[in-house]
């Protein structure tokens, strides 16, 4: 498993290109022939690899073409309670918006 620093977020971004990289080895594929599949610039995609810098619609592609797009899921997904304490103590769901403060 991969060790996330997520006191940072340039670790996170590191660490996430770096499963990227690993990833794009095993399928055998060069940078090139990513970046072709993707539709990803070879620049950004080195870029993305050496310093973790790449755009949320690229990094969407690169993780279809990878086939890792199940990744994207649990992004800001919604905790799950793991108590009825929890469910009790949870505020009513009203507010759509967020406050200005």
């Amino acid at each position: 498993m991969l060790d996330f620093d997520f006191a940072s977020p340039d670790g996170l971004c590191r660490a996430v290109a770096k499963r990227a990289r690993e990833m794009r080895l095993a399928a055998d594929l060069t940078q090139e022939g990513l970046a072709a599949r993707s539709g990803v610039s070879l620049g950004s995609l080195k870029r993305f690899e050496s310093s973790g810098a790449i755009s949320l619609d690229s990094l969407a592609r690169l993780a279809i073409a990878l086939q890792a797009e199940d990744g994207f899921g649990g992004l800001f997904a919604p905790r799950p309670f793991t108590t009825m304490a929890e469910v009790l103590a949870a505020p009513p769901a009203k507010r759509k918006r967020g406050r200005k403060s």
